[in-house]
């Protein structure tokens, strides 16, 4: 199967290049009645969109989303919505020097390998600029769970480079997110990532970090064991992001430290008379799924593979070693723009799995 769709029975199948005419998606099993609007997902939008700060690609897109199918009257109609938005600030010829050149670390070389063909053009379909199909889709989900199930879903910047907040995930809320051009809710350790961040720019590299994802008043019992568990699906989702390298969700790979009578989250009754834990090691799943608490996870970004500095690399034309000092317009780093792409994935997993859910169990 093409691996171009996503979920179950609340599918999207993205589609475009970064400098094709256009990148959408279209929104399979969507409910109907739900109140959407193109200016509810254009908020989405603009938090992932290029040129946001000096810490982001200077390319201009507005990335303005238009909605042609599946929504009237305000509501969505129970068919397949289609999502898209033009791309305008296209420079082509900002990778001519690239056309023959693979990048290291970068998706050229597999791409070539695989289908025998490249567009060089802003790396085609290997861009992160096929990530805002998923931000409008996830926009949708998102917008839905809120309201409907009262699901909270957020995400952060918890670490840049060896950087890192200790804060407390359970007080971050979306307004401290936003409130600077990190997307870290430590005010403090921002202004340390920024200016790190900035650095790296003026240098010609890139750096990587860790996003941590939140998703709050998760309903007990979503997830499809054995393949589909819940925890499997949102694992799956971060690593189809660009530039992610690694996934854990509740103590993760620091729970290998701990005994189990230290990792184990003790039953108790709560004061509605509800089954609950007293920790969450888990992280809000137990045997793939959902337990009612927080799930929280965290997805590790590599840095950007385009870089200005020079790198060793291979000209596939002449088959000979060759020297790189890419240009074009690329960002330092990723994190800040790939929030909204890891808030849009959780909504994507939780939507579905609650559909799935419902249908099995009513």
């Amino acid at each position: 199967m093409p691996g171009n769709l996503f979920g179950q029975l609340f599918r999207i199948t993205s589609f475009g290049e970064s400098h094709g005419g256009a990148v959408g998606c279209v929104v399979d099993g969507c409910p109907p009645g739900i109140e959407i609007s193109e200016a509810d997902i254009q908020k989405e939008m603009d938090r992932r969109k290029p040129g946001q700060s000096k810490i982001t690609t200077p390319r201009k897109e507005e990335d303005k989303i238009s909605i042609l199918s599946g929504v009237f009257e305000g509501k969505t109609t129970g068919t397949p919505i289609l999502l898209l938005a033009h791309n305008s600030d296209m420079r082509s010829q900002d990778y001519d020097h690239l056309k023959n050149v693979l990048r290291p670390s970068h998706a050229d070389f597999t791409y070539t390998a695989k289908y025998g063909i490249r567009d060089a053009r802003g790396s085609g379909r290997a861009s992160a600029r096929e990530t805002l199909a998923r931000v409008a889709s996830g926009a949708i989900a998102k917008k839905f769970l809120k309201e409907k199930l009262g699901i909270e879903i957020l995400s952060y910047v918890e670490q840049v480079g060896s950087l890192k907040t200790d804060m407390d995930m359970a007080t971050v809320t979306p307004e401290a997110i936003e409130a600077n051009i990190i997307r870290c809710p430590d005010q403090t350790m921002a202004e340390k990532m920024i200016e790190l961040v900035d650095g790296i720019r003026e240098e010609g590299d890139s750096i990587g970090g860790v996003i941590k994802g939140v998703i709050r008043n998760v309903p007990k019992g979503l997830g499809e064991p054995v393949f589909d568990k819940l925890s499997a699906d949102l694992g799956k989702a971060m690593l189809s992001i660009n530039a992610v390298k690694g996934f854990d969700i509740g103590s993760g790979f620091e729970g290998v430290g701990m005994k189990g009578s230290e990792h184990n989250d003790p039953f108790t009754i709560d004061a509605k008379g509800e089954i609950r834990t007293t920790t969450n090691n888990a992280g809000g799943t137990i045997g793939g799924i959902s337990s009612g608490e927080d799930i929280y996870f965290r997805v590790a970004f590599k840095p950007v593979s385009t870089i200005r500095k020079k790198q060793q690399t291979v000209n596939t034309e002449k088959n000979e070693e060759v020297e790189l000092e890419a240009t074009g317009r690329h960002d330092p780093c990723v994190l800040p723009r790939a929030v909204p792409i890891v808030d849009a994935m959780s909504a994507l997993v939780i939507m579905d799995h609650y559909l799935r859910n419902k249908s099995q169990n009513g």
